[in-house]
């Protein structure tokens, strides 16, 4: 990494030769997920939970190929040499990333499998299956599975179905001659995925231990049924990864939701990103395949089993053994907070902060509860990026209609990947009579906020939830979020301009509290990181500790790097793709990055930024990312009380500052190390936060 001379700017940070002084932005989604399937490698974790992990990097795997990789495809496919993506990107992207895929798969086939079949939980395949589990699986196949599917002969009036995105499939090389004495030897099996991935064996034939079998060693096994009259010489399954991204011209289009929707019926097939073939895969019928699908060698990845390691996670719901699993962590009700009596009440005292998920959502699901059924509420508006399938936040709103209340929801509905579901909800919202407004066109609606308006005397206060996650209760459970509760008229003035200026898309008002992106989010944090350097080029002791998903802007990078470059001391808790790269002598020697990878995702958003003695925190739903701040309505509100503010430092910045178990320490070459330190005082953030706040524990109010 060459060193910088002098303090760099945004302007500079744009150009070609400068963003190569930078990490590659997907190598380091890539490097992350090495960070995720190091927990499936760890023997202090759970076996199931191990392979839980495994599953979550396919998964993570997946959507990376589904949104980036279609950039570095093109550019490939153009050959060029410049920018951010080019044919050399694509070729390391593309390599990096089969070498996590062969990494586990090894995991998977010499460390998970034999400790499980240690723990009597056998995957079975052909080979390994006696004559009555043969029996067994033979009828379960003719039963259940071969009415399903419907082979296809390529021939011309037989064309190369279209094959949907992530779906299983078989392409087979037959023997002989068709039922017309014709030699078409090429036929494709598609698998419908109404049929489970995998198949628990009864007892009778299973015996002591639980069996499965995989829906593709099942089909794979009878292959030759379905040919009656030809010989199966050659065969694989096959998956194929599409680009699935939607891009729907919000300001050509009439109805958001209708042309949405249609959309979604075209995802499953777009251009194709990936294939997948078993290990043993002819190399003939893989490069017919490639060329079906318009793709380089590079995009072909050879693995050693199963072409979905997504679909095991069924196997972590059908064994019954809670002794391979994590203990179950049962978090407390906020402790600024009390069962039973008024959230409205407690906050006409003062701020509420609510740490997930140490802290439980219930806190903020009675916040509402109360505002449903309170006769002094007049009005709930509230926004909606991902919901979850879980109705009971969606519930209390009809519940509010019902009762009379004025009810907006600002649904966003291009939240990637929910895009249905938003739908869905959007409608049922409608359907009873609420108000739906979609936000700003060109913009995703990100920020999490919900405000209560109450009649008290002759007077209308005003109560908000603001939030770093999504008011999902299931993802509550498995994030790191902070919920912040307050009845500051400044802050809640501020969250109703913003309400109203989604609505009609009026001009939005000056704020008091708020930073809004993209109005002036961004521009904020920098004045911020300027004011930081300048203080510290004055000798003044400045600090800076940064803690999000991501760091990918350039301009917010730039601002990082002058201030470090002129003495501030600078901390960054990155969770995933991370763009700077740390301790660099003569460049970033002041900025240290590292990453923290536990039982929960990492999610809280924290900018704490110090000059002196005087201390300013903001937390926020924006990851720094060109997106958020320019593409985004995004939020970030000030921490001003000073016990709550000491609170978010401590338990959201220190604890991971001193983490010496989950931690990875991103080093000047761009690599990430473990700090796997050894003793009986090593300290895990999220170890020592579930213990502080596991449901009976003694809590300071």
């Amino acid at each position: 990494m060459p060193p910088v001379k002098k303090t760099i700017d945004a302007k500079e940070l744009k150009t070609a030769d400068a963003v190569t002084g930078l990490l590659d932005r997907d190598a380091s989604i890539l490097d992350f997920n090495a960070r995720v399937l190091d927990w499936a490698k760890r023997a202090d974790v759970p076996l199931l939970e191990r392979l839980r992990y495994l599953c979550i990097v396919s998964s993570n795997l997946d959507e990376f190929f589904e949104v980036r990789a279609m950039l570095h495809l093109a550019a490939h496919a153009h050959n060029d040499h410049k920018g951010l993506y080019t044919s050399a990107s694509f070729k390391a992207n593309y390599q990096k990333a089969a070498q996590l895929v062969a990494e586990q798969y090894t995991l998977y086939n010499e460390a998970l499998l034999p400790a499980l079949e240690a723990k009597s939980i056998r995957m079975l395949s052909h080979g390994e299956r006696n004559a009555a589990q043969r029996k067994w699986v033979q009828d379960y196949f003719v039963r259940e599975v071969k009415p399903l599917l419907v082979p296809v002969g390529l021939d011309p009036s037989h064309p190369f179905p279209q094959v949907a995105n992530k779906s299983l499939n078989f392409i087979v090389q037959l023997g002989g001659k068709d039922a017309f004495g014709r030699h078409n030897d090429i036929a494709i099996v598609k698998v419908p995925r109404v049929l489970p991935r995998l198949i628990r064996m009864p007892s009778k034939v299973a015996g002591q231990a639980q069996c499965f079998v995989l829906l593709s060693s099942v089909i794979r096994s009878h292959l030759s049924e379905l040919f009656v009259g030809r010989e199966v010489v050659h065969f694989s399954q096959f998956r194929v990864t599409r680009h699935s991204d939607l891009a729907v011209d919000e300001e050509d289009v009439e109805n958001l939701r209708t042309a949405l929707r249609h959309g979604l019926q075209h995802r499953h097939y777009g251009e194709a990103v990936r294939l997948e073939v078993s290990e043993s895969c002819a190399v003939h019928l893989s490069d017919f395949l490639l060329k079906q699908f318009k793709l380089p060698a590079a995009a072909l990845f050879r693995v050693a089993g199963p072409v979905n390691l997504v679909r095991l996670n069924q196997l972590i719901d059908l064994v019954d053994q809670p002794a391979l699993l994590f203990p179950a962590y049962q978090a407390s009700y906020p402790g600024q907070l009390q069962r039973g009596t008024s959230v409205f009440a407690r906050l006409q005292q003062g701020d509420v902060m609510i740490h997930q998920p140490y802290e439980s959502f219930d806190g903020v699901l009675d916040f509402l509860r109360e505002a449903v059924y309170d006769p002094q509420v007049l009005a709930i508006k509230q926004t909606i990026y991902r919901i979850g399938s879980d109705t009971v936040m969606l519930d209390l709103l009809r519940e509010a209609v019902r009762r009379g209340k004025e009810v907006t929801a600002v649904v966003e509905l291009k939240a990637r990947f929910d895009e249905e579901a938003n739908i869905n909800v959007a409608e049922q919202l409608e359907s009873v009579g609420a108000q739906v407004v979609y936000g700003v066109v060109g913009l995703k609606t990100h920020a999490k906020m919900l405000l209560v308006t109450r009649r008290e005397g002759k007077l209308l206060k005003r109560y908000g939830h603001l939030s770093t996650g999504n008011y999902n209760p299931r993802t509550t459970r498995l994030y790191t979020d902070i919920s912040y509760l307050t009845r500051s008229a400044r802050l809640t003035a501020d969250m109703d301009h913003l309400f109203m200026h989604l609505a009609s898309q009026s001009r939005l008002n000056r704020m008091n509290k708020l930073w809004v992106a993209p109005f002036h989010l961004h521009r904020k944090i920098i004045a911020q990181l300027d004011a930081v350097g300048a203080a510290a080029a004055q000798g003044q002791p400045t600090k800076v500790v940064v803690k999000m998903n991501a760091l990918t802007d350039l301009e917010l990078i730039a601002a990082l790097i002058r201030a470090g470059q002129h003495g501030a001391q600078i901390d960054l808790i990155v969770r995933g793709a991370c763009m700077l790269p740390a301790e660099v002598p003569g460049y970033t020697e002041n900025i240290r990055v590292r990453s923290v990878v536990g039982r929960f995702l990492e999610h809280t958003r924290v900018f704490y930024f110090v000059i002196d003695e005087q201390e300013s925190l903001y937390l926020s739903s924006a990851d720094w990312m060109n997106r958020n701040m320019i593409r985004r309505i995004e939020l970030a509100w000030p921490v001003d009380d000073p016990v709550l503010r000491q609170r978010v430092v401590d338990e959201c910045l220190n604890l991971y500052l001193q983490d010496g178990r989950d931690a990875w320490c991103l080093g000047p070459q761009g690599h990430y190390t473990k700090l796997d330190k050894k003793g009986r005082y090593v300290r895990s953030a999220q170890a020592i936060l579930m213990s502080r706040y596991a449901a009976g524990t003694t809590q300071k109010k």
